[in-house]
Order: structure tokens, then C-alpha cells, then sequence
């Protein structure tokens, strides 16, 4: 069975919905999709780098 995504509230400027619409039309995604892939891009982004948030506050304290 697929795991169930999170659900949640978002509220965006005309300006940022509009110029992600365009974007995602271009990408042939809905917005929903460009947004989450656009999300996903940058937390691969933050982990490769190195700079992320530890999954607990425990592997947090043992660096």
C-alpha cells in the first residue's frame, strides 16, 4: 500500500501561485505536484550539503 502523504494548509501570494502555476504548466505537473517536488529538490539539496535538521534531538547533541 502507498504511504498516505500530509495534508496541509498553504496560503501563497498571488504573485509566488501565479509564477509557480506558470512553472509547473511548463513542467507539465499540476501545482500541487511542482510544489512538492520543489520542496523535495531542496531538502536533497540541504542533506547533500550537509546542513540539515537531525531527525532527534538526541543525534543532535552528538555532534
Amino acid at each position: 500500500m502507498a504511504e498516505r502523504k500530509k495534508q496541509i494548509a498553504l496560503r501563497l501570494s498571488p504573485k509566488l501561485y501565479a509564477e509557480i502555476a506558470a512553472w509547473a504548466e511548463e513542467d507539465f505537473r499540476s501545482i500541487n505536484g511542482q510544489i512538492e517536488y520543489l520542496l523535495t529538490e531542496c531538502v536533497r539539496q540541504r542533506k547533500k550539503t550537509g546542513r540539515y535538521i537531525p531527525d532527534s534531538i538526541s543525534e543532535k547533541n552528538t555532534r
